[in-house]
């Protein structure tokens, strides 16, 4: 997966105010024929965004040139259904960073971080609030700082966040399961030598 680092984003988002969006309507099942991780964007929500002929759908939150950003902000449940990694590849496929809920099925999140994309589980007092902070300003900035677990509104509000400090380690530095490994080299050389 990329060697891209995640320490802090700053970034507009798009608005999903949907619950239990599942991997299916993330990426539906007849696009699931590659075997590499590229080109799932274009399906990204495939069914939600055109029509039968292929036309976008004016209305759909992708469609709309008010919003854009790195950042996700969606509905309570995010992930559940099937678990295809190939939904995180969507996401990040199309441009997604971060994905913001109050909820997220357990092997969605896992595929997200395995594959770069970061999943922040916020109270639901708070995803409300970013809802708001988007609708009032569709051009708002919204910090996700990973080193500190925090993700906060430009008025200032802000919430921390939990994330498997083995994982959070592995964004931090760019790292797959592979690097991590081959990161402590020195100190399983240094372990062995002592048993």
């Amino acid at each position: 997966m990329s060697k891209e680092k995640f320490i802090t984003l700053q970034s507009t988002a798009v608005p999903l105010a949907v619950e239990n969006i599942d991997t299916d309507q993330i990426i539906p099942a007849r696009f699931l024929k590659a075997t590499t991780r590229e080109g799932f964007g274009e399906n990204l929500f495939r069914d939600w965004r055109y029509d039968v002929d292929g036309k976008p759908k004016a209305e759909f939150v992708l469609n709309k040139s008010t919003f854009s950003g790195k950042i996700l902000v969606a509905g309570k449940n995010f992930g559940c259904g099937s678990s295809r990694e190939h939904a995180a590849w969507a996401l990040y496929d199309y441009g997604f960073r971060v994905i913001i809920s109050s909820f997220f099925a357990d092997i969605f999140k896992n595929n997200a971080l395995n594959n770069a994309l970061l999943p922040v589980q916020v109270s639901d007092a708070f995803l409300k609030n970013i809802f708001s902070a988007i609708e009032k300003n569709p051009s708002a900035i919204i910090e996700v700082n990973l080193e500190n677990q925090f993700v906060k509104l430009p008025d200032g509000a802000k919430e921390s966040f939990e994330i498997n400090p083995y994982k959070k380690a592995c964004m931090i530095n760019g790292y797959d399961d592979i690097d991590y490994l081959l990161s402590l080299n020195s100190e399983i050389k240094e372990f062995d030598l002592t048993q």
